[in-house]
């Protein structure tokens, strides 16, 4: 069984909108779902690994690649 994988571009946007656009996407999402989110803003780095610590699901793995932050989260 593949896993869902969905993408979300947050690029330009500014604290604290790309955690409050990750919680909103991962409400929507089912159980096991990947969401692979991308933001260029610094506070991202923090913001989204203490959301996904708050809403319990997991962050697989999180990326930088000069500005840009990947982060790879699994719905819970």
């Amino acid at each position: 069984m593949t896993m869902a994988e969905i993408a979300l571009d947050l690029l330009g946007l500014r604290c604290p909108l790309p955690a409050l656009k990750t919680r909103k996407a991962l409400k929507g999402l089912e159980a096991g779902t990947v969401l692979v989110v991308t933001a260029n803003d610094p506070l991202a780095g923090l913001d989204i690994p203490n959301l996904i610590r708050e809403t319990g699901d997991t962050l697989e793995t999180t990326a930088k690649d000069g500005e840009r932050l990947t982060f790879r989260i699994i719905k819970a």
